[in-house]
C-alpha cells in the first residue's frame, strides 16, 4: 500500500470476536503506525459476526460487546470509531443501535456495514447517529440516501468485494449523485471477500464496474476517503493547514491512474512533508 502512495488508512478489528483477540488486533495498529510512515485509524468491529459460543444468543453477544469489550478498549485509547455489520446474516437494526448508543457514551463516532445484501434501513440509522460512513450500500434506497446527505455521512463503495464475491446488484451511484452524497472508495482488504491491497486497482474497478468518472474515483480515495475517517480537516487534500501528504506520479494524465493495472507509476511519496518513497533513483 505504501509503495502505491497510500499515506493514511483504516484498520478494523472484528476477526477475533472476543476481548483478548480484539485487543490484540487493535494493539497492532499503533505499532504499525510507529514502524511505518502511515497514519492509521482504528475501528472496533466487535459486532462483525456472531461467535459460535453465542449461537442463538445474539442479544447476549451485543451486550457483551457494549458492556465488556468496548469500554476497556476505548479506555486504552485503542478505538477511533465503532462499526457494526447490520444485515440479515449478522445483526439487526435494534442491536446495531445498542452498539451505537454505547459508542456515543464514550464519545466515539460510528459507522456501519449497511444495505449490502438487502435493504434493512441501516443507512437511515447511521444518519440518525451522524455516522462518519456507511459501507457497501448496494441496496440503498432514496430515503437512505437523503438521510445520509443531510447527516454528512460518506458512502464507502467497495468494488474489490463486489468483484470477488460476484455481486450482481450494483450500488446506486446515480442515486448518490442525485442527492449529493460524497462517495469514497476503499480496498476492503480482507481474507474472506476482498483479498486485494491495491488502491490503484480500486480506482480502475470504480470506473469500470461502478461507472464512476476519473475525477470521482480520485476524490473517493483522497478528500472523501479522509472524511470517512474523520480526518477531512488535515488529510485528503493539498491546501494550507493540511498535512503535507502527496504523491508524484510518472504519468501524462490523471486518467492513467484509473487506466493501468499492474504498472508502477508512483515516483515519489511525501508524508507530513518527509519523502518516504523515492523511485526516481
Amino acid at each position: 500500500m505504501l509503495a502505491e502512495g497510500v499515506t493514511a488508512l483504516e484498520i478494523k478489528s472484528g476477526y477475533g470476536l472476543d476481548l483478548p483477540t480484539e485487543r490484540k488486533m487493535l494493539r497492532v495498529t499503533p505499532r504499525l503506525a510507529a514502524a511505518r510512515p502511515v497514519t492509521i485509524a482504528t475501528t472496533f468491529l466487535g459486532a462483525h459476526a456472531l461467535p459460535p459460543e453465542y449461537a442463538g444468543r445474539a442479544d447476549d453477544y451485543i451486550a457483551h460487546v457494549c458492556d465488556e469489550m468496548l469500554p476497556p478498549l476505548a479506555a486504552e485509547g485503542l478505538v477511533d470509531a465503532v462499526d457494526v455489520f447490520c444485515e440479515h446474516i449478522a445483526f439487526t437494526l435494534a442491536q446495531a443501535e445498542l452498539v451505537f448508543n454505547a459508542a456515543s457514551k464514550l464519545n466515539l463516532p460510528v459507522k456501519m456495514h449497511a444495505e449490502q445484501l438487502l435493504l434493512m434501513g441501516g443507512a437511515a440509522l447511521v444518519a440518525k447517529h451522524h455516522a462518519l460512513s456507511a459501507d457497501y450500500l448496494e441496496f440503498l434506497d432514496e430515503a437512505g440516501a437523503i438521510a445520509m446527505r443531510e447527516a454528512g455521512t460518506v458512502a464507502v463503495l467497495l468494488p474489490g468485494a463486489f468483484y470477488f464475491i460476484r455481486e450482481k446488484q450494483l450500488p446506486p451511484v446515480d442515486l448518490l449523485h442525485r442527492h449529493g452524497v460524497p462517495i469514497a472508495l476503499a480496498t476492503d482488504s480482507n481474507l474472506g471477500t476482498s483479498p486485494s491491497t491495491s488502491l490503484l486497482l480500486m480506482l480502475n474497478m470504480g470506473c469500470t464496474l461502478f461507472r464512476l468518472s476519473v475525477a470521482e474515483v480520485l476524490a473517493g480515495v483522497t478528500r472523501h476517503g479522509a472524511k470517512a475517517l474523520g480526518h477531512a480537516d488535515v488529510t485528503g487534500k493539498i491546501s494550507v493547514g493540511a498535512k503535507a501528504d502527496f504523491v508524484a506520479w510518472d504519468i501524462e494524465t490523471l486518467a492513467e491512474l484509473a487506466y493501468w493495472t499492474g504498472l508502477d507509476h508512483c515516483a515519489l511519496v511525501v508524508r507530513h512533508g518527509v519523502v518516504t518513497v523515492d523511485k526516481r533513483k
